[in-house]
C-alpha cells in the first residue's frame, strides 16, 4: 500500500533521530562514517538513502536496513506518481 505524500528518509533521519540525540549534521556524519556533504544532501533531500547508506543507519541507530530502504522507495513512488502523465506504454498479453 502506497503512503499519501510520505516525507523525504532524510527528513526522517533528522527529526526522528538526529534532533532527538541533539547530533550536529558533523558529528552524525563522523559516526556513521561519511563526509558532512553526503550526510546534508540526504538530510535536506537531494540524494536518497542507498543501500550502503540503509546499512550505516541500521548499525549506527539500531534499526533495520529494509525499514530505510522501504522508506525512500514509498517517497520515490510518490514522486514519480505525482509527476507522471498517461505513459506510452502498451499491456503485455499472451499470443
Amino acid at each position: 500500500m502506497q503512503m499519501h505524500n510520505p516525507p523525504h528518509p532524510g527528513e526522517v533521519l533528522r527529526e526522528l533521530c538526529l534532533d532527538p540525540l541533539e547530533l550536529s549534521v558533523t558529528d552524525a556524519a563522523k559516526a556513521l562514517g561519511v563526509s558532512r556533504k553526503t550526510l546534508s544532501a540526504i538530510l535536506n533531500g537531494r540524494t536518497g538513502i542507498s543501500p550502503e547508506m540503509a546499512v550505516r543507519l541500521s548499525i549506527a541507530l539500531d534499526t533495520t536496513a529494509e525499514s530505510w530502504l522501504n522508506q525512500q522507495a514509498q517517497y520515490d513512488l510518490w514522486q514519480v506518481a505525482q509527476r507522471r502523465k498517461r505513459p506510452k506504454v502498451k499491456r503485455l498479453v499472451a499470443a
